[in-house]
């Protein structure tokens, strides 16, 4: 089973073009969409899900048109969006009954034992009495799942599913997904980079409506092998040094900063080799990509 999408492009009505003649192949298992906010993800995780249209290209799940086939698509999806709104003064159990009774589940016994199920899959069996409005954040979006995964869906599509979450909840959810994602198809759409690392198989990095660059991470990762360099240096001399190398990221620790650049070769003696990490990957291509627009601009 895959998901293949082919030339797929995307312009609101105000003008911004969100996506630009996207093509990617999503096969089994849990597919990363690594990009910053404002990269396109939300518009081609919403267009996947049938929930706005595309300007021009095509999707297809197997021999399902998405594009064009929406209930069909609907009746195999299953759909975590960025944000998840729960009905604070319902228990999660009512509220999860009534999503079922909606995805179609009429029969009562065969429903509650799926209810049942699914909040012991997620680990909210204990608490399915408790109304969602006390509910933390990382338990509402193993909730989300819950109502994600009803129906049994051969599609699951998470919208930005760990931010905000603390590192407990966060690896929770991690090994949820991971879970999940075994047999169907699983897109994880994120702007954290070690969600895509810990995670999945296969991922994408996706900018201003483009994609960037697919693979396997830790292909990608050893193809940037000896390229990527660190140095210390003070804060002052950042904006100098960007303007001589190119510095791919910058971060505070112990009150110097610490520049990572990329080079074929050595920078300087000031430098160390570091190996790369799917972190570099990401500010490096998207780096290269801003220089390319900067050039045609």
């Amino acid at each position: 089973m895959a998901l293949v999408i082919e030339n797929l492009s995307k312009t609101y009505s105000n003008g911004v073009q969100a996506l630009r003649d996207v093509n990617l192949t999503i096969p089994t298992g849990m597919f990363g969409l690594l990009g910053p906010n404002g990269a396109g993800k939300s518009s081609l995780m919403r267009t996947i899900a049938t929930l706005q249209e595309a300007n021009s290209g095509s999707i297809r799940l197997d021999e399902l048109d998405v594009l064009r086939e929406k209930d069909g698509v609907r009746r195999i999806l299953g759909y975590l969006p960025q944000e998840f709104g729960v009905y604070p003064k319902v228990t999660a159990e009512d509220l999860l009954d009534h999503f079922a009774v909606l995805k179609g589940l009429a029969d009562s016994k065969e429903r509650k034992a799926t209810v049942a199920a699914l909040l012991h899959k997620t680990n909210l069996y204990e608490v399915r009495k408790k109304n969602l409005g006390g509910y933390s954040g990382g338990m509402k979006q193993r909730f989300g799942i819950a109502q994600a995964l009803l129906g049994n869906p051969r599609l699951i599509i998470v919208d930005e599913p760990t931010a905000g979450l603390d590192p407990a909840e966060r690896n929770r959810f991690h090994n949820l997904l991971s879970e999940i994602g075994e047999n169907i198809i699983v897109i994880l759409s994120t702007h954290i980079v070690s969600d895509v690392s810990d995670l999945c198989r296969n991922m994408a990095i996706i900018n201003k409506g483009q994609v960037l660059l697919t693979g396997d991470p830790l292909v990608v990762m050893n193809e940037l092998q000896g390229q990527v360099w660190r140095r210390a240096i003070a804060k002052e001399q950042l904006p100098a040094l960007q303007q001589e190398q190119q510095v791919i990221s910058s971060r505070l620790y112990a009150g110097q900063t610490i520049v990572h650049v990329v080079s074929d070769g050595s920078p300087g003696v000031e430098y160390e080799s570091v190996t790369p990490s799917l972190e570099d990957v990401y500010f490096a291509r998207i780096a290269e990509a801003e220089r390319g627009m900067a050039v045609v601009a």
